[in-house]
């Protein structure tokens, strides 16, 4: 995944990116990857939602965010996020608000791929992650694969 390269709106005094990172160990086990699935409608709702909240709440000029869906290997980033702000704080403090939301409130499931046994997580082991697609100033961005 990589990050938009001239997508900076540029009356941004800051520009907070975060990339979240697939680890090598899930609940101390290692892995080699987790598979993502989405409910992909309520994922885009959600994380819109939470993009035009963080907007208002913390006075952004920008967010973007990209969740990949699928597999995605140890190492690998499964979430990128952009917040553009008139100030660094507000910047830093939206883009943590911003993840603990979409974890808390995206129907983003993941399944850990151990590597001792090479099978994906009991149904008991799935849990809700973040994910979506935000509104850059009314537009969508598409879910990543």
């Amino acid at each position: 995944m990589e990050a938009p390269a001239r997508d900076v709106d540029l009356t941004a005094g800051a520009v907070v990116d975060f990339w979240g990172a697939v680890r090598g160990l899930e609940d101390g086990r290692q892995i080699d990857g987790i598979q993502y699935e989405a409910h992909r409608a309520m994922a885009e709702h959600q994380l819109g939602l939470v993009a035009e909240e963080a907007v208002k709440k913390f006075r952004l000029e920008q967010v973007i965010v990209h969740h990949r869906i699928g597999f995605v290997g140890t190492g690998e980033a499964s979430l990128f996020l952009r917040v553009g702000a008139e100030h660094r704080a507000a910047g830093f403090e939206a883009s943590q608000w911003i993840v603990d939301e979409l974890k808390r409130r995206a129907p983003i499931w993941k399944r850990p791929k151990f590597k001792i046994d090479n099978r994906p997580a009991e149904e008991g082991e799935q849990r809700q992650v973040h994910a979506g697609v935000a509104p850059r100033r009314g537009r969508r961005l598409p879910l990543r694969r």
